[in-house]
C-alpha cells in the first residue's frame, strides 16, 4: 500500500533541494537577462510547449503585473500566424527544459533574423535554444519527483521560481511601488486600498450635517436625524469648524442627565473633532478610525474649510475594509 505521507514529504524534500541549487546560477547570465529586458522598449514575448508553457504563461502574468509588460505566445500557433504578434522592439523568452522543443526550434531563425534578442530558460546550457540565446538561464535538475522521473515536476518548479526571481529583480530595478502594484490590480482589494481616496466615496455638499454654533442641541440632533450619518459638524460665524457632535456624546449627555431640551450645541459638542484631506487614500481614513475607535471623520480642504464627511459605512461599501 501507497505511504501517503512519505510519497508527499519526498516530493517536497526533492523540489526544496532543487529550488536551493538555484542561488548558485544567479550569475553573469541572470544580469544579462535583466538588463535585456530592462532596455526593451516593447514586451516580453514568452513561449514554451506543454507544462513549460503553463509555467510560461504564469510567468509572463507576473511579469505584466510587476511593470514589465508581457504576454504569452504558444509557440505552435507561432508557426501558424501568431509569429506576427511579436515585433523587433519585443525580447522573447523561451522555456524548454529539453532544450530542443521541435516547435520552439522551428522560431529560432525568424526570432534570429527580426533582431530579437532570445532570453531562454532550459535543462541543458548546451541545448539548440540555449546556444541561440543571448542569455540562458539554468534550471536544470538532477531528477524529477516522479519517481519514472518523466512527467514535469521539479524542474516545472524550479523554472518557476527562476522566473519569480527574474520578475522581481526587475520590479525593484524600475522602483516598482505598491500603487503601480494596484493600478495593475484595480479590481482587487489591494487596488480599491491603494487607489479609493477619501474624495472618491464621502458625503459631500448638502449630504454633509451642519448646524451653528448658535444653535440648539435639538437643532442638531434633527441635522443628524434627517443626514442619517450618526453625527453632524459645527461650525462658526466664520464657517470654520468648530467641533462635531456624535450618537456617542448623545448617550453620555443621558448618562449625565443633561436636559437636551435646553442645551446649546456649543456646551455639548466635542471641540477637538478628527479630521483628513480629501486627496489621502481612503484606507488611511479606515486607519484613523480604528487608531481614533471612531467610526466618522470629517474632511477639510487645504483652507480648513468642511468639504465632507466619510463614515466607516463608506469604506465598507467601497471594499476598503
Amino acid at each position: 500500500m501507497t505511504d501517503f505521507i512519505q510519497s508527499g514529504l519526498r516530493t517536497i524534500e526533492m523540489e526544496t533541494n532543487a529550488v536551493g541549487q538555484l542561488s548558485s546560477r544567479i550569475s553573469d547570465s541572470f544580469v544579462s537577462a535583466c538588463e535585456i529586458i530592462l532596455r526593451c522598449t516593447g514586451r516580453v514575448i514568452v513561449t514554451g510547449m506543454g507544462k513549460s508553457g503553463h509555467i510560461g504563461s504564469k510567468i509572463a502574468a507576473t511579469l505584466a503585473s510587476t511593470g514589465t509588460p508581457a504576454f504569452f505566445v504558444h509557440p505552435g500557433e507561432a508557426n501558424h500566424g501568431d509569429l506576427g504578434m511579436i515585433t523587433k522592439n519585443d525580447v522573447v523568452l523561451a522555456i524548454s527544459n529539453s532544450g530542443t522543443t521541435t516547435e520552439i526550434v522551428t522560431l529560432l531563425p525568424l526570432i534570429i533574423r527580426l533582431g530579437i534578442p532570445l532570453i531562454s530558460m532550459t535543462g541543458n546550457s548546451r541545448s539548440q535554444i540555449a546556444q541561440a540565446s543571448v542569455s540562458n538561464l539554468d534550471v536544470s535538475v538532477s531528477s524529477e519527483a516522479c519517481p519514472l522521473n518523466l512527467a514535469p515536476t521539479t524542474s516545472t518548479t524550479v523554472t518557476l521560481v527562476m522566473g519569480d526571481a527574474l520578475s522581481i529583480a526587475l520590479l525593484e530595478a524600475r522602483g516598482f511601488t505598491a500603487q503601480d502594484f494596484a493600478f495593475s490590480h484595480p479590481g482587487g482589494a489591494l487596488g480599491r486600498k491603494l487607489l479609493i481616496k477619501v474624495q472618491d466615496i464621502m458625503h459631500k455638499s448638502e449630504q454633509v450635517p451642519s448646524v451653528s454654533i448658535d444653535g440648539s442641541l435639538q437643532e442638531a440632533l434633527l441635522e443628524m436625524t434627517a443626514k442619517g450619518l450618526g453625527m453632524t459638524t459645527v461650525i462658526s460665524n466664520e464657517n470654520k469648524l468648530v467641533g462635531i457632535f456624535t450618537d456617542g456624546d448623545l448617550r453620555r449627555l443621558v448618562d449625565l442627565n443633561v436636559d437636551i431640551n435646553v442645551a446649546n450645541i456649543s456646551e455639548v459638542m466635542s471641540s477637538k473633532p478628527k479630521t483628513i484631506s480629501p486627496d489621502v487614500l481612503a484606507a488611511e481614513a479606515l486607519a484613523k478610525m480604528e487608531t481614533s475607535c471612531i467610526t466618522t471623520l470629517v474632511v477639510e480642504d487645504n483652507d480648513k474649510n468642511v468639504c465632507g464627511v466619510i463614515h466607516l459605512h463608506d469604506l465598507l461599501r467601497a471594499g476598503v475594509v
